[in-house]
């Protein structure tokens, strides 16, 4: 209780001195009222975003639209909780635990520094409040809780979120903690927390966290308010997470959603928080002006089954790989391309599954999609025990 109590009187001083010191992690309450116009930004306009590394990536297809020193690695501060989030996600929908799960504080949660929610050891909280306090507000001791929560240990769960770091692709970085607070050896790049980003966002659950502006706890006692002022000022914002040290600079991983359009756009190093709005919301800003999603069509010209030589059947029926959407540059989808190839004498035996053709979509002789065909049954190869079971089956049918 006594270090809530000086954590309050503290946070009471910070607000009353705001005016003449710099807002922590991007809450600025001068810029509360203010709603980022649509603006449409150029190629040419996006290379001058204030970050020095930075990445813009379309969070369905992970396809990259822009980049800018995209693999340095760098400290990543609280964007770290992206990979804290990502695993807590996961145990849920495992049903290892539920939201209603109710976690215990350790001395070790209780010690950390930074932004936090003051929680004190032995204090009880459920893995919902948790996930608000770490999502909404970038608490560092909500975070290390459920860490140890999900894995026993922090060294446990660093060690989790170094294997899953290597599952998604992420090769410049190393976690050393669950938090993002500055430790040697921990770092990330722009490429890899997109990575991660994108991983996250497929658990739609993980949305009503990220985008919300406001919440409390402890029955309305602990005011929680979000981080990443874009969830209030840019439209079609879900998320997704800030990140401020003296070792990390600014950073922030953004994520937004417009007319089918998903998109994430990371930023590190910034020199201000400022930068580091500017630089994502030119980025999303970009990415919405300068492409638009083209949604392949089937049509009816497209052969149902193909033949096959060798065969104890002469066709095989074909399944057609279906995708939702591509991004294309706006405007363009009356340029492109189709061109179907397909195998129309391939030889038996064949599984169910085997590749037997591809669509492919061009657009100025480049490829921007290519969808499978493969085989929708099994063809046993022609043999003389298949020939003459196959010979008695069309006695008895005649």
């Amino acid at each position: 209780m006594k270090k809530r109590i000086i954590c309050i009187a503290l946070a009471l001083l910070s607000l009353a001195i705001a005016p003449f010191s710099a807002v922590a992690d991007g809450i600025d309450p001068s810029k509360e009222d203010m709603m980022y116009p649509e603006t449409t930004v150029t190629a040419a306009e996006v290379q001058d975003i204030p970050a020095p590394s930075a990445i813009l990536m379309d969070a369905d297809s992970g396809r990259v639209l822009f980049e800018k020193n995209a693999d340095e690695a760098l400290p990543p501060a609280s964007i770290t909780k992206i990979m804290t989030l990502l695993l807590v996600m996961e145990e849920l929908e495992k049903g290892t635990f539920t939201l209603e799960d109710t976690v215990t504080c350790s001395e070790h949660a209780s010690s950390m520094g930074g932004s936090q929610i003051w929680l004190e050891v032995g204090e009880t909280m459920t893995v919902d409040e948790l996930l608000r306090a770490t999502a909404i507000a970038s608490a560092n001791d909500a975070a290390m809780a459920l860490a140890e929560f999900v894995a026993g240990s922090e060294s446990e769960f660093v060690a989790r979120m170094n294997e899953k770091a290597k599952e998604l692709g992420m090769e410049n970085t190393n976690f050393v903690n669950p938090t993002g607070l500055d430790a040697d050896g921990h770092y990330s790049s722009a490429r890899d927390i997109a990575l991660m980003s994108r991983a996250l966002l497929s658990h739609e659950t993980i949305l009503p966290y990220t985008s919300t502006w406001m919440d409390t706890l402890r029955n309305g006692e602990t005011e929680l308010t979000n981080t990443n002022r874009l969830v209030r000022h840019y439209e079609g914002c879900t998320g997704l997470k800030t990140g401020t040290t003296d070792g990390a600079g600014s950073c922030l991983s953004a994520s937004a959603s417009r007319n089918g359009v998903n998109l994430i756009a990371v930023c590190m190093g910034a020199a201000t928080s400022d930068d580091r709005f500017s630089a994502c919301r030119t980025l999303l800003d970009y990415g919405f002006s300068a492409f638009e999603t083209f949604i392949p069509k089937r049509t009816a010209e497209e052969p149902k089954e193909t033949t096959v030589r060798g065969g104890v059947q002469e066709k095989v029926p074909l399944i057609y790989e279906n995708v939702d959407s591509v991004l294309i540059p706006k405007g363009r989808s009356g340029d492109i391309q189709k061109i179907l190839s397909l195998s129309t004498d391939q030889e038996a035996p064949i599984a169910v599954g085997d590749a037997m053709g591809k669509i492919e979509y061009l657009l100025d002789g480049e490829p921007i999609l290519s969808l499978s065909i493969t085989a929708g049954e099994e063809v046993e190869a022609l043999n003389l025990t298949t020939a003459f079971l196959l010979f008695l089956k069309m006695l008895v049918g005649n």
